[in-house]
């Protein structure tokens, strides 16, 4: 069973959420504090955390640097702030997804869904097959996992996706609209700001000069490349 840590300060949305997910099969925790999600999350490993950003005693992106210091798990921004601006500031905190409120539960469900995947897919079984080296770091499709000077880097689900796509077509023009429809689902196909925030954080881990990046490529306006050597 899937578990959910919803974080969120007001009542009658947290209990309703919290009535929603367990009638659809989630086993679910509900906070309203920044700190009783960090202790939640260090205690019960939930799968996905579902984090409001309007807390009363931390701010959410503190919340969320807290978690992401030393856990990959997938986390669902919900608030009241919807500027682009905003959601990109979320996403590059290490948010896996922003859902603006308010909001329609099918959509949630949805996207929880759609993280859940991401991140069984990411911490799948180990394997040895498939490997794919470059100078600078070696990805291991099988096993999921990404090492650099023989040291392994954490990789969140979405950024494990992204790069895994590429990978995968070593040299081929992979589309934002691909990339998009693929880790996010259809209605994210737009979303371009999503790739930029997402792809600036894989080069920061695996590129040697993330300012001009020599494996991951970005193909202006129509993609984005993976060059092995």
């Amino acid at each position: 069973m899937t578990k959910v840590l919803v974080v969120d300060d007001d009542p009658a949305l947290a209990r309703a959420l919290g009535i929603n997910l367990r009638a659809h099969g989630y086993d679910v925790l509900v906070v309203g504090t920044g700190r009783a999600a960090l202790t939640e999350a260090g205690r019960a490993h939930p799968d996905v955390i579902v984090l409001d950003l309007g807390l009363p005693d931390l701010d959410g992106l503190e919340v969320l640097a807290g978690v992401r210091g030393w856990s990959p798990v997938p986390v669902i921004v919900l608030s009241a702030r919807s500027t682009s601006a905003e959601k990109v500031a979320a996403l590059d905190a290490g948010a896996d997804d922003y859902v603006t409120k308010p909001f329609g539960m099918d959509e949630l469900l949805a996207r929880i869904r759609a993280a859940a995947r991401r991140a069984q897919v990411a911490t799948g079984p180990v394997a040895t097959s498939d490997v794919v080296t470059t100078p600078d770091f070696t990805v291991e499709l099988t096993a999921h996992r990404v090492t650099r000077g023989g040291q392994p880097v954490r990789l969140t689900p979405t950024e494990w996706s992204l790069l895994e796509m590429l990978v995968r077509h070593p040299g081929q023009l992979v589309g934002r609209e691909t990339l998009l429809t693929e880790v996010w689902g259809p209605a994210y196909k737009d979303e371009t700001h999503y790739l930029r925030v997402y792809f600036a954080q894989l080069r920061r881990k695996l590129e040697p000069d993330p300012a001009h990046p020599r494996y991951l490529i970005t193909e202006a306006g129509v993609g984005y490349r993976f060059e092995p050597a």
